[in-house]
């Protein structure tokens, strides 16, 4: 019987096909640039493997754009016609799920897999994925730890499993264990990026910004051949240089580190989700400190423009809204939010986020950019409490709060500051007083 590297039986042609199934894993895992050559290689070697079309059919889902679904649901037709095992076919019951946005049901296959085989790191790490873009730090928390005592040192991906662990850990607010299983990982791989990700959000959530700054740039030499999560990296570095107040820093990152667009890996996917969610996030942080950004919103609203329709993404639109009111495409704006409003009509949760969370910040988005901040405050003040479930990390999550704050500010609405000033309190260990997002309200505000 031909098994994984982390021994699960697998319906592949040989061995040699297995090994290769096994380095795209490890690609996808490592965020390596060349994981879909490593895919196309292994497929040459056995177009007829099951578990092969479901990593193709997951790398379409990945990008959250709608144009790739009819790529990704071939790909699941084209794996259950290649007599999967039962491990597999319930793989593909979960890529069906997800092409479906029903995404608990997705979960829920993921999860079932992982009782039976805990090693299965594909499952695990798509439900990482996916519970992370759902807003589930507990359900992130719980497989991980659940899945932890069946790995070891030895088992190829024990360093990814540590580095899920850390961000998993740190989004549920366990900072001494995220920092030590992040670190770990780094140790056993200085260029696992998820890891390094992790224990920058660690330092982020911390208000270690020296610390953050000095992380990065000691481990920067290693993201040679690494994907876009760099990209998202060289933004919490950026992110660390705001608080510090060097916006010259900020700014330089912004053009040669997460946006970037001269490089190749923007030039692959310049509207991939993750890297406008960086760049219009740090603008719109930018200018509430009286920086300014130059032209630097007009490609990100075009390629919000392009996207109108296109809602995969629940927590990107704000910053899609963001990029095309900065530039007052106000039509477009608007378009955006009828699109927003039939597809939050169904009955799926990723339509009930759109409705009750993507949409109301997004009108309030508008709201403002109209000149009528009350009335932001006002659509988006009821979403408060839910906008989680967009997704997106406590760090990214950070400039819709702000951008709640602002509005308020804007509107002479003490109340509505106070209560934003007391969320994020309750929320981040580091007081309002301490960041540079709310610090001006925390002095102007008594609590």
């Amino acid at each position: 019987m031909i098994q994984t590297a982390q021994g699960l039986p697998v319906t592949i042609a040989s061995a040699e096909a297995a090994r290769a199934f096994d380095a795209v894993i490890e690609a996808f895992l490592k965020y390596r640039l060349d994981a879909p050559q490593k895919l196309k290689a292994a497929l040459t070697l056995d177009p007829e493997a099951p578990i092969l079309h479901v990593m193709k059919g997951a790398f379409a889902m990945l990008a959250y754009k709608a144009a790739a679904i009819p790529s990704a649901l071939a790909a699941a037709d084209r794996a259950e016609s290649l007599s999967p095992n039962a491990r597999e076919a319930a793989h593909i019951a979960a890529l069906r799920a997800w092409v479906a946005q029903d995404m608990e049901q997705a979960l829920a296959i993921w999860d079932g897999i992982l009782a039976e085989s805990p090693t299965d790191i594909m499952a695990f790490r798509l439900h990482h994925f996916a519970a992370f873009w759902m807003g589930r730090a507990d359900v992130m928390r719980d497989v991980a730890e659940r899945s932890i005592p069946a790995w070891g040192p030895g088992l190829p991906g024990y360093g990814s499993m540590l580095a899920c662990r850390a961000f998993a850990a740190e989004e549920s607010g366990d900072y001494t264990l995220a920092e030590a299983a992040g670190r770990q990982a780094v140790a056993l791989d200085p260029a696992d990026l998820w890891a390094i990700h992790a224990v920058a959000h660690t330092l982020e959530m911390q208000g270690r910004r020296g610390e953050g700054v000095a992380w990065i740039e000691g481990l920067k030499q290693n993201f040679a051949g690494t994907n876009n999560i760099r990209h998202h990296v060289f933004w919490h570095q950026a992110m660390y240089h705001l608080e510090l107040g060097d916006h010259a820093a900020v700014l330089r990152l912004y053009d040669e580190g997460f946006r970037d667009l001269n490089s190749e890996v923007t030039q692959m996917q310049p509207d991939l989700y993750i890297d406008c969610q960086n760049a219009a996030s740090m603008l719109f942080r930018l200018q509430r400190q009286g920086v300014g950004v130059g032209e630097r919103w007009v490609e990100l609203a075009d390629k919000a423009e392009k996207r109108i329709g296109d809602n995969l993404s629940a927590f990107t639109l704000p910053h899609w809204m963001m990029a095309l009111t900065a530039t007052g495409r106000l039509d477009a704006a608007q378009r955006m939010i009828a699109s927003i409003e039939v597809d939050g009509r169904g009955n799926t949760n990723a339509a009930q986020t759109l409705r009750e969370a993507a949409l109301p910040v997004c009108q309030a988005i508008l709201a403002r950019a109209r000149g009528d901040s009350a009335g932001a405050v006002a659509i988006m003040r009821p979403a408060l409490g839910g906008m989680y479930r967009l997704g997106g990390s406590h760090a990214q999550q950070d400039v819709l709060e702000q951008f709640f704050l602002a509005a308020a500010e804007e509107a002479g609405d003490e109340a509505a500051q106070r209560l934003l000033l007391e969320r994020v309190a309750g929320r981040h260990p580091v007081a309002p007083q301490r960041r540079v997002g709310y610090a001006a309200a925390a002095r102007a505000i008594r609590h």
